[in-house]
């Protein structure tokens, strides 16, 4: 099985290194190009909002194709927009490629999701998307630090590789996977689950995680600057221990969800996570604290997206291809808004408070699980209608 899944697990990794890189980049990106800091956040809000818009609606526009043919497709158009961004001169020609390129990795994203789904057996099901998933949480871990390391002497370098690293993972894709057809679906048929509370509520509870990771995360080289002295070396060795957590959380979530509820999962790790946001500014006093911190916070990132997408499966599998490109929407809405969040509390706070506002919005998503949870059971008890019975 995994031998089938590794292609699309590059193509996530591709993605996920295109996306997160930018932040430990910013610094020298804002530089370059004459801007703020949080006017340079704004490309990680530009990439992410872009690409939940694109999820759904390209998503529809290429669900008649095979799945390995719109990967392919895909991924070439996300190594084109890496290319075009490494060759802007202005912050206006940055921002336009990395819509472009968020086009391609908005189809990316959704159709290695459910593509794995698809050629999982049920009793797998969560570590397939676990796998692939862990090719968007890999590149946290090497290609975060690594892309970082590279562009500190210059960024640009950085997007070269990436793109390079996106026709990799169009051979590998072309190589591997099979022929993979799902039914094709109307543009309105994709948008109909959100029709039901519970999955509108779900993609909410996703959404806002992200937003109360990335509130903090897309500025995270700032507020450590005093921690590190600046040091770039310093930086890619935090951010690597971070991604380390990522992937642990990711692989241990995977793991746990095929075992015992998700939403039991779901609200521990949420409670966690506020706390350990809440904790943010004292434990980055220091270097010390600041891995260990680096750590656990990783690992509480990591955790949620693959409940979340484990949730949406398995409450209506027919439905699969469709909730998780919604999940996908989620995702990078959460992580469009956590940079737009964190770019204007910086006009009222210093970025190592970050993590006070990123806790409120975690505790909102945690309530917002606790709310739908008990709706699903009033949902069952009284025999109402729901997606997973229309799809069966």
């Amino acid at each position: 099985m995994y031998k089938r899944l590794l292609p699309l697990a590059l193509a996530t990794f591709a993605v996920g290194t295109d996306g997160f890189v930018i932040a430990g980049l910013l610094p020298a990106i804002a530089k370059d190009l004459e801007v703020s800091v949080p006017t340079a956040g704004q490309l990680v809000t530009a990439f992410a909002l872009t690409l939940a818009i694109a999820a759904p609606v390209l998503g529809w526009a290429t669900s008649s194709m095979d799945r390995r043919k719109a990967l392919m497709f895909a991924l070439i158009v996300f190594a084109i927009g890496n290319v075009a961004t490494a060759l802007g001169t202005s912050y206006a020609a940055v921002l336009t490629a990395r819509i472009v390129t968020a086009a391609g990795a908005g189809i990316i994203t959704s159709s290695a999701s459910s593509a794995a789904a698809v050629i999982s057996p049920p009793e797998r099901r969560g570590r397939a998307l676990a796998f692939v998933l862990g090719g968007l949480t890999l590149s946290s871990a090497i290609g975060l630090p690594l892309g970082t390391l590279i562009g500190s002497s210059d960024w640009h370098i950085t997007l070269w590789a990436v793109a390079a690293l996106g026709l990799v993972a169009a051979l590998g894709v072309a190589i591997a996977l099979p022929k993979i057809m799902l039914p094709a679906t109307t543009f309105r048929a994709r948008l109909e689950p959100l029709k039901e509370r519970w999955v509108l509520g779900t993609l909410a509870v996703t959404m806002l995680a992200l937003t109360g990771a990335y509130l903090l995360y897309t500025y995270v080289g700032a507020a450590l600057d005093d921690t590190i002295d600046g040091s770039e070396t310093t930086l890619t060795w935090v951010l690597f221990v971070y991604g380390l957590g990522v992937l642990g959380g990711n692989l241990l979530a995977g793991r746990l969800s095929d075992r015992y509820p998700a939403e039991r999962l779901l609200i521990a790790s949420l409670v966690v996570f506020t706390v350990v946001l809440l904790l943010a500014r004292p434990a980055i006093e220091n270097l010390a604290t600041t891995f260990v911190w680096a750590a656990v916070w990783g690992m509480l990132v990591g955790v949620p997206t693959v409940l979340q997408q484990h949730r949406l499966v398995a409450h209506a599998p027919a439905a699969t291809p469709v909730l998780l490109g919604l999940n996908s929407s989620a995702i990078y809405l959460g992580i469009a808004l956590g940079g737009a969040l964190g770019g204007l509390f910086q006009s009222w706070i210093s970025p190592v408070w970050l993590g006070v506002p990123a806790a409120g919005v975690t505790v909102v998503a945690l309530l917002l699980t606790l709310v739908s949870v008990q709706s699903r059971k009033r949902v069952v008890a009284v025999g109402e209608p729901s997606l997973a019975a229309s799809t069966n």
